[in-house]
C-alpha cells in the first residue's frame, strides 16, 4: 500500500485486482475534492462501472444515478448524483498519467459525480477540465481495466472510501 501522508484526503477505490490509492489536492479543487469525499462517504461509488475506458487516454466512470451494476448500466455516463453541479477549478496542474480529473458536459460548471483517471500525459485537456488528484499506488490496475464505450463488460468500483475512514 502507498505510504499516505494526508489519510483524509486520500481515496482508496477497491477494484477486482486490488486497491488504487489516489492522492486529493484540496488546495488546487477544494469543491471537487469535498464532493467525491461526501459521495464516497455515502458509498453512492461502491459497484458503479467504468463506462467509458479509451485506451492510452482515459477510463471514466462516477454515474452514480445510472451507473450502478445492477441497474440500467446502457445509460450511464449520462447521469450524476442529486448534489448541485460544480463550479470548474481549473488551474496549472497538468493532465498527466494518473492524474484524476472531473468529467464534464460542454458547460464547465457542469461536473458532478463522474470523473476520469488519464492513462496517458493529456496535456490538451489542461485548464479545460478540473484535476483534483492523483494515483499515488495501483495505476497498473487502472491500466488492466477494461476497454470500450462502453465496454462489453465493464470493470467496477467494488468501493471507495476516504482513507481516515478505512
Amino acid at each position: 500500500m502507498a505510504d499516505i501522508k494526508d489519510p483524509e484526503n486520500t481515496i482508496l477505490i477497491e477494484l477486482k485486482d486490488g486497491t488504487v490509492t489516489i492522492e486529493l489536492l484540496p488546495d488546487v479543487a477544494p469543491g471537487h475534492c469535498a464532493r467525491i469525499k461526501e459521495l464516497a462517504r455515502e458509498g453512492a461509488y461502491d459497484g458503479v462501472v467504468f463506462h467509458r475506458v479509451i485506451d492510452g487516454f482515459m477510463a471514466q466512470t462516477g454515474d452514480v444515478e445510472h451507473g450502478k451494476e445492477g441497474g440500467n448500466t446502457a445509460r450511464a455516463g449520462t447521469g450524476g448524483s442529486s448534489k448541485p453541479d460544480l463550479k470548474a477549478e481549473f488551474s496549472g496542474v497538468p493532465h498527466d498519467r494518473g492524474t484524476l480529473g472531473a468529467a464534464r458536459s460542454q458547460n464547465p460548471d457542469s461536473a458532478n459525480s463522474q470523473f476520469f483517471i488519464n492513462f496517458s500525459d493529456n496535456h490538451f485537456l489542461n485548464r479545460q477540465y478540473t484535476v483534483y488528484g492523483r494515483v499515488i499506488s495501483g495505476m497498473d490496475l487502472v491500466d488492466n481495466i477494461t476497454r470500450g464505450e462502453p465496454p462489453a463488460n465493464p470493470d467496477k468500483m467494488i468501493s471507495m472510501k476516504v482513507a481516515a475512514d478505512a
